[in-house]
């Protein structure tokens, strides 16, 4: 059971991915019995107060088993059927999860599902899509992940599909890059708001951002990105963007990544001081006010500070939050409330 005092509600992570493909490679990772290799799993949950998250299916390339994708592998269009398939293999395996815990996790479809979950101390796994890949043109593969437990889509990662263009990495950058979303891609973000399916900007270039902007309806969230004035990642946020998601009510998940916290965007530095995730937050609350404000880890697809480590450091940035003045209030929006908020004021 989740028995930290404060629980976090985290905007993102990839664990799915890494069960589906360790399965794949013949090397089985433990979800409720714990593996070192993971950054989540449910012991690390429960010792570091992970109540739940969004929890991301992103489709790799395909791939000979134990081989590692090069980045410009990565970058290549995904197919649609293989996406598809794989999908729907990682969200099998996330309903496989819930129904072997004895109700210790749940899949839940709203935020009235994640409240009840987290009051009876069971995972709240809420499921997602990064990169609209698995998706097809004419958005039956959408109807029928939605009626499966889709909540959440980012309609590109960092590379071009049929639905707009992600964001390069490189670093230092702008993330006005490329043009934004296709008329499909302006088509899947109506049909989202329609179903109350969230649609994530973590990934998009800016064009891409004010094409959702424009088309939406919704409050616009950002499940993991940091600040752009502090670290000119590409994948980080302009003030001008942080703008439009105050005014719309919106979210900002502080993403856990080195290399999109620290100034020199060096992701090598483990050691890296938390304060500067702490620097990050502080700019976001200025900017989009204490409400929307929440985590995005990033968990198991991402390089992270070695003082948090996995889902049971979490509270070494409660800890380092409150030594900087964030008053009990604020850093219970920031670990969890600010996300269910969002979730409500999206209709979920």
């Amino acid at each position: 059971m989740v028995n930290a005092s404060l629980p976090i509600f985290d905007g993102h992570n990839d664990t799915l991915l890494r069960l589906e493909m360790a399965a794949r490679e013949g090397s089985p990772l433990s979800f409720m019995e714990g593996d070192e290799r993971l950054h989540i799993d449910f012991p690390k949950a429960q010792e570091g107060g992970f109540a739940g998250g969004l929890f991301a299916m992103f489709v790799p390339p395909l791939q000979e088993i134990g081989s590692k994708p090069d980045f410009q592998s990565m970058v290549k269009p995904i197919e649609q059927p293989y996406a598809f398939d794989l999908t729907d293999a990682m969200m099998a395996r996330a309903m496989l999860l819930a129904r072997e815990s004895g109700d210790r996790i749940r899949i839940c479809l709203s935020s009235r599902d994640i409240r009840k979950a987290m009051e009876d101390n069971a995972l709240a796994i809420m499921l997602h899509i990064e990169g609209a890949e698995a998706i097809d043109a004419d958005f039956n593969a959408l109807s029928i992940l939605h009626e499966a437990g889709l909540r959440s889509i980012g309609p590109v990662w960092s590379r071009s599909n049929i639905f707009g263009h992600g964001v390069p990495f490189d670093f230092p950058g702008s993330p006005d890059s490329g043009p934004g979303l296709t008329d499909l891609g302006k088509e899947l973000v109506k049909r989202c708001n329609a179903l109350n399916i969230l649609v994530d900007l973590s990934h998009l270039n800016e064009k891409g951002f004010w094409d959702v902007h424009a088309v939406s309806d919704k409050p616009l969230l950002a499940t993991h990105s940091n600040v752009h004035a502090l670290c000119k990642s590409r994948r980080n946020l302009t003030d001008k963007q942080l703008a439009a998601i105050a005014e719309s009510k919106g979210l900002v998940g502080l993403n856990y990544s080195i290399g999109f916290l620290r100034s020199d965007g060096d992701k090598s530095q483990l050691d890296m001081d938390l304060d500067i995730m702490v620097d990050h937050l502080a700019y976001l609350v200025e900017k989009l006010g204490e409400e929307g404000v929440g985590l995005g880890s990033d968990f198991d697809g991402t390089t992270v500070p070695r003082r948090i480590g996995s889902a049971a450091g979490n509270p070494a940035l409660i800890e380092r939050m409150q030594a900087r003045g964030f008053g009990d209030a604020l850093i219970a929006k920031i670990a969890y409330k600010n996300w269910l908020s969002m979730l409500e004021r999206s209709g979920l």
